[in-house]
C-alpha cells in the first residue's frame, strides 16, 4: 500500500492465463512496472493438490510486489489459499470479472459482481485469517449495465477491508467495445480505497488519458505488455534490448518452448513483416529462434549500452 502516493499512477501488470508467470514477471519489471499479478489460480485446486501448487505458482526474491489472484465462490477456501501463499506475496486477489463461460458456471469470476455479501464475505475472512496486517486483499472487477449495483458491490467490499480495487471498464458481455471510463470516474468518485482502471491501454500515453479521464490510482495492462514489455518505460514498440532479455530470462528460468516463443510472436507482431512472421512462427525449437535473432537483428552485444 506504501506504494500508493498521491499524484502518481501505479503501473502493473495484468494478470494473464498463461501468460504473466515468472519469467515475463522479471522482464516486465526491468521496464518500470511497479506491480505484477500472476495468473488467476482456481484457489480449490490450489489447496487440494501439491501439483497444481508448484506449476501453478512460481516466485523468486526479486519477484516483488507479487499480487496472487484467485479464483474461489467460497470465503474460508478463498482464506486457506491465500494463507499458503503470503509468505511468499505481498496479497490476494479475489478475480470477479472474467467473463468465460467455464469460470462463471463453476461460480467463478464475472458472476461474483452479482453477489456482493459473498464478495464481501469473501475478503472478511482473507482479513481475518491472514497474519499479516500489512498483506493486502484487493478485488478486480468488471461492471454491471446499471452503475449503481456495481457502486454497491464495490462500496461493501470497502466496508470489509478491501485494500483496492480494479475495475475493467466493460460488462461481463462486452469485449472489444470501448472502455467505460465515465463509469470507472464514478466507481472511483464512490470509495475511498484507491482503484485501479483497466482496459484498452497499449502505450504508455494511454495511462496518462485514462488518469486524466478517471482520476485513478493505478492502470492495469494486459495485451499492451504482452505486445511490448517495455510499454511502461516509454517505448512505442518492444526495443531489441528487451527481446534478448526476454531471451535470457527464459534460459536462465527453463521457460518452456511454447511459452518463450509466443511471447516473442506477440513482442515482434509490430515490428516484422508478415514473411517474416510466417516464418519465424514456423520455427520449433530454442536455437533456432536465437539463430533467426541473431542473423536479424544481430547480436546482444551489437546494442548501445
Amino acid at each position: 500500500m506504501d506504494l500508493f502516493e498521491k499524484g502518481k499512477v501505479l503501473k502493473i501488470c495484468a494478470p494473464m492465463v498463461r501468460y504473466s508467470k515468472l519469467a515475463f514477471r522479471s522482464l516486465v519489471r526491468k521496464y518500470h512496472c511497479d506491480v505484477c499479478f500472476t495468473p488467476m489460480i482456481v484457489a480449490s485446486d490450489f489447496i487440494r493438490s501439491t501439483k497444481a501448487r508448484d506449476s501453478e505458482f512460481t516466485t523468486n526474491q526479486q519477484d516483488r510486489p507479487l499480487i496472487v489472484q484467485f479464483a474461489a465462490n467460497d470465503a474460508q477456501t478463498l482464506a486457506d489459499a491465500a494463507c499458503i501463499v503470503a509468505p511468499f506475496s505481498d496479497g490476494v486477489d479475489l478475480n470477479c470479472g472474467c467473463p468465460q463461460r467455464w469460470a462463471m458456471s463453476s461460480g467463478y469470476g464475472a458472476c461474483l459482481i452479482n453477489k456482493p455479501e459473498l464478495v464481501k464475505d469473501m475478503v472478511t475472512h482473507v482479513r481475518n485469517q491472514v497474519n499479516n496486517p500489512n498483506y493486502t486483499v484487493s478485488i478486480k472487477i468488471r461492471i454491471h449495465k446499471d452503475l449503481r449495483r456495481t457502486v454497491d458491490l464495490c462500496q461493501k467490499a470497502e466496508s470489509a477491508g478491501v485494500s483496492w480495487i480494479t475495475v475493467h471498464g466493460r460488462t461481463s458481455e462486452e469485449r472489444h467495445q470501448p472502455v467505460h471510463y465515465d463509469a470507472i470516474k464514478i466507481i472511483k468518485d464512490s470509495v475511498s480505497v484507491p482503484v485501479i482502471a483497466n482496459g484498452d491501454v497499449k502505450y504508455l500515453h494511454d495511462v496518462q488519458s485514462t488518469y486524466q479521464l478517471t482520476g485513478v490510482d493505478g492502470v492495469m495492462v494486459a495485451r499492451g505488455l504482452l505486445a511490448n514489455p517495455a510499454m511502461f518505460a516509454g517505448f512505442e514498440d518492444t526495443p531489441l534490448k528487451c527481446i534478448w532479455d526476454w531471451v535470457d530470462i527464459s534460459i536462465e528460468q527453463g521457460t518452456p518452448f511454447t511459452c518463450f516463443h509466443r511471447h516473442l510472436i506477440y513482442m515482434m507482431e509490430r515490428v516484422s513483416s508478415q514473411p517474416e512472421r510466417k516464418f519465424f512462427n514456423s520455427l520449433s525449437s530454442t536455437s533456432a529462434v536465437i539463430d533467426y535473432l541473431q542473423k536479424t537483428y544481430g547480436p546482444i552485444h551489437d546494442l548501445e549500452t
